[in-house]
């Protein structure tokens, strides 16, 4: 039996004793599997989101299906497909659907897993709440890489059970990516939704990751950031935001591009454009307790122990953040690269080949050096103070030349 008969069937079986057109999803998956169609059948035909329920979560509205989808076939036709399922006298018939506003898939929206490893600290509480609340308050989150923007974002979704999605800003984003285009399926040219119009729709998270890598073309955001709805020009269609709809984006500047080259590729952000966002959080590194609970949590989450491991690799990223402070080195260590270092110890278990393998990137004078002092600190030469010292506050016969 081909697919369009097995649909046909399904409506059938599903419709033809009453007019209730509003089924759930295990009631479609069960009469679908019934009549011969598989999983992704059922999924594909009869569970796109223009079927969704209005009224209610987790039903599907097939009323738009059962009226018109796939050529009319009489009963005759699809009788001779499949004698073993003779369709009911009050049959329903198929036409095929005019394109629309089409997702190929939802997969990339999703409530984010609860993190072990992941410590609330810093402005979590901000970022929480600004979610909890369910207005529309764009939020701009900016701090050096690997320290923790895009995570502390993701497990206050988490907490909440709030839909995220998540979108990679690069140069060549552009409004195809964000807000969709054409795409040729099955034969035929359809819109396919992108990841800024099913947050709109779904009222949740739109999380824009690394917004200062951008280019100009990110512009067609400036009235999603208005929280209004907006104009798919391309089909002519008006997209209303549902309640709960919010945008979030972290970037490693303010969208002034970085002063010290550190970020090459940030680029300036048109003051229209982040005028939008309502607030800005500026997020530094963790301080020293704080992140050495976070660095612990990854040591446990790898299945090893080792806390006098932590406090030195704390303390000696602690003393490299000071000296970069004080422009005495022009590389640092990172929460991020914290546990990068971790997760190689626990292959290795070598503190030292872990720590090499994980700051090899950087030049050969500045790994050197750094290796030097990690030496140092696991030599007991050098303790973990709170307030730590620069690399340069050595004894002159062991400084560390940079």
């Amino acid at each position: 039996m081909n697919t369009q008969a097995k649909i046909q069937n399904t409506l059938n079986a599903l419709f033809g004793a009453g007019p209730i057109f509003e089924v759930s999803r295990a009631k479609l998956y069960e009469t679908g599997r019934a009549n011969g169609m598989t999983y992704k059948q059922v999924k594909d035909a009869m569970m796109a989101d223009e079927y969704k329920s209005k009224v209610k979560r987790g039903l599907y509205d097939l009323r738009t299906l059962a009226g018109a989808a796939v050529p009319k076939m009489s009963e005759a036709t699809v009788s001779a497909v499949s004698q073993d399922a003779p369709i009911p006298a009050a049959s329903f018939k198929l036409t095929a659907p005019q394109p629309k506003l089409t997702a190929i898939s939802n997969d990339d929206i999703y409530i984010p897993e609860l993190d072990p490893t992941f410590v609330q600290w810093g402005e979590y509480k901000t970022v929480k709440k600004v979610i909890e609340s369910g207005m529309f308050f764009p939020l701009y989150i900016s701090g050096m890489s690997g320290n923790g923007k895009t995570m502390m974002v993701e497990q206050a979704c988490a907490k909440l059970k709030k839909e995220y999605i998540r979108v990679q800003i690069s140069p060549e984003t552009d409004e195809d990516d964000l807000i969709g285009g054409f795409r040729l399926i099955n034969g035929e040219t359809v819109f396919h939704k992108g990841p800024v119009i099913k947050a709109m729709e779904r009222g949740c998270i739109l999380m824009i990751d690394e917004l200062d890598r951008g280019s100009n073309k990110i512009m067609c955001l400036q009235g999603v950031l208005e929280g209004k709805p907006v104009l798919v020009k391309k089909i002519g269609q008006v997209i209303h935001p549902a309640k709960g709809f919010n945008v979030i984006a972290t970037a490693n500047t303010k969208g002034r591009g970085s002063e010290d080259g550190r970020y090459s590729a940030a680029n300036v952000i048109d003051e229209a454009f982040i005028e939008r966002f309502v607030a800005t959080i500026d997020q530094p590194y963790p301080a020293f307790k704080i992140e050495r609970t976070i660095v612990a949590k990854h040591m446990e989450s790898h299945d090893v122990a080792d806390d006098e491991f932590v406090d030195k690799l704390v303390s000696w990223s602690a003393v490299i953040r000071k000296t970069y402070a004080d422009e005495g080195v022009d590389e640092l260590i990172s929460t991020r690269r914290l546990c990068h270092i971790v997760k190689a110890y626990s292959i290795f278990r070598n503190r030292l080949e872990a720590i090499s393998l994980c700051i090899a990137r950087f030049e050969n004078e500045t790994r050197e050096a750094f290796l030097d002092l990690y030496t140092k600190i696991d030599s007991n030469q050098i303790t973990a103070p709170a307030d730590p010292q620069p690399l340069t506050a050595a004894a002159p016969d062991d400084s560390i030349p940079f």
